[in-house]
């Protein structure tokens, strides 16, 4: 599991069969968040998201349904993931989805979505600041001050003519 990520709400998924990305919006109800204090805005992914779990609802336009004048549009029906965590099981019975999980849809009746951006963002907090090297972070960025010295008031004035 330390080699991928969970995939939280606001995930990238796209349909090899489709022209365009869609997020995922968790439809399965549950209380497991991911990387953050509040626990209101990252929900986990889980197996149970199965339907539409995205926020457009299509992948643009799908492949699979040619017509006389270009394909229809997409509209995804997810009826499992494969590739799931399969050690933990969530509250509402769903299995955490990871970054390698792909999810089969009725209409290719293959697993062709895929995540290709797992939704979680860095954000580095006060830890992260007292464990830095000083050395390293003056190089990156030396207007910063990693070991929370006070910062002199500055002692000129800019006249704007």
């Amino acid at each position: 599991m330390s080699d991928v990520a969970i995939v939280c709400k606001g995930a990238l998924c796209k349909c090899k069969f489709g022209n365009t990305p869609d997020q995922i919006e968790i439809v399965s109800t549950h209380k497991e968040f991911v990387n953050e204090t509040s626990g209101s805005q990252k929900m986990i992914a889980t197996t149970m998201d199965i339907g539409q779990p995205f926020l457009v609802k299509t992948f643009g336009q799908c492949k699979l349904q040619p017509t006389t004048g270009g394909f229809l549009p997409c509209v995804p029906a997810i009826t499992q993931w494969q590739g799931f965590y399969d050690k933990v099981t969530l509250s509402n019975m769903g299995k955490i989805l990871t970054e390698d999980s792909k999810a089969i849809c009725a209409i290719a009746g293959a697993p062709c979505v895929e995540i290709t951006f797992h939704g979680q963002v860095a954000v580095p907090g006060a830890s992260q600041m007292q464990q830095a090297e000083e050395q390293v972070h003056a190089q990156l960025n030396p207007l910063a001050n990693p070991q929370g010295a006070p910062e002199q008031e500055a002692t000129h004035t800019i006249q704007i003519t």
